[in-house]
């Protein structure tokens, strides 16, 4: 007697080829099929992310001490709007299944109402991303410092307000007894007027190419000018690269000892010793592999998220001309659907990787 292997099988019951033996649309089983392999290169970014950060000697950068601001906002808000961030698309992605249920059901206002919904979500999201991004390259107000010992330090506390720089000696367009402030100009009376972000601007550049010594400032032009500031705040500094004499990685220093040991390093006149914000070579956070692959994957994660809000623009047209409801059925909409799920899914793990761990 044969087995169940040997069993014959009637034509009827044996899938002959044509169509898919999934149950499945063509569509959505390549969609599937690109899913995975996305997957994988994900998958491996973040395996290399990981593979370097457990094999760098140093301290790497925490998430809550370098994502902490908000928009429009001073003070410290750790890891507030990176939630917020995520939060929306993971909202997006609940209303994107609400256009699929919709869209079961035939129901073509429905599907806008939701798909639109989605878009606006991705649209916040990308926004979002984007001033992560200009935050994340300009920096905080303090920057990174090293210290005299070579080691190196992050700084938090309240940034003096920078009330003018008063012109000692001229350059550029600048005179002798010219004040630079924030406000309007009166050129008869010497004021330039600054935005507070300018002011900012070049105090951090001249910090930056060692254009700082005792409390004067090199201006482009080569004007010398006295800096009026405010004295800082509640100061700390954080070693993240030991020296010859702090040796211990994340050891703090506190208030009045934090404030001379950063304003001696500002005002020291040399380059290099303060860095604000981050690029591809150096970064004020920590090593530059952190900002190489901060950059890479979430900006890679950031493409997707606008290719998919374009693809649900173009989607959402066809939806209102009415194309899938004269074929039957939203598909399409279903299909862009498991696009969008891939990439809030992705998000969650790159916000594990790079905010929480």
């Amino acid at each position: 007697m044969g087995g169940p292997a040997s069993k014959q099988i009637d034509s009827k019951t044996l899938w002959g080829g044509k169509t898919s033996p999934f149950s499945t649309s063509y569509g959505k089983l390549m969609m599937w099929f690109f899913l995975v392999s996305d997957a994988l290169t994900f998958g491996g970014l973040l395996i290399s992310y990981g593979f370097t950060r457990h094999d760098y000697q140093g301290a790497w950068p925490i998430g809550e001490e370098t994502f902490h601001a908000l928009p429009m906002l001073e003070g410290n808000y750790p890891l507030i709007y990176v939630a917020l961030m995520t939060f929306i698309l993971i909202v997006s992605s609940v209303t994107m299944v609400l256009a699929v249920e919709a869209g079961h059901r035939m129901d073509k206002k429905g599907v806008i109402k939701w798909l639109a919904l989605t878009i606006v979500g991705g649209f916040f999201f990308v926004g979002s991303q984007a001033w992560e991004w200009s935050h994340f390259i300009h920096g905080s107000k303090f920057g990174r410092i090293e210290l005299a010992d070579g080691s190196l330090a992050s700084v938090h506390g309240e940034f003096g307000e920078i009330e003018n720089f008063t012109i000692t000696k001229p350059g550029g367009h600048y005179e002798i007894g010219n004040v630079i402030t924030v406000g309007e100009s009166n050129h008869k009376k010497g004021i330039i007027g600054k935005s507070e972000s300018e002011m900012m601007h070049m105090y951090q550049h001249a910090a930056a190419e060692g254009h700082i010594h005792n409390d004067i400032i090199t201006l482009h032009g080569g004007a010398e000018a006295k800096i009026a500031k405010k004295p800082n705040a509640n100061m700390e500094l954080i070693i993240k690269q030991t020296g010859s004499k702090y040796t211990k990685l994340q050891h703090k220093i506190h208030g009045k000892e934090a404030a001379a040991m950063y304003e001696e390093v500002v005002n020291s006149g040399v380059a290099g010793t303060v860095v604000y914000g981050a690029n591809l070579e150096r970064n004020e956070y920590g090593p530059s592999q952190y900002g190489q692959f901060f950059f890479f994957i979430t900006g890679f994660h950031g493409f997707h998220v606008f290719s998919g809000v374009i693809i649900n623009i173009i989607i959402l047209m066809g939806v209102i001309g009415g194309v899938y409801h004269k074929r039957g059925h939203y598909e399409m909409v279903e299909k862009t659907g498991l696009y969008w799920h891939f990439v809030d899914l992705v998000w969650v793990f790159v916000f594990t990787f790079f905010y929480l761990v």
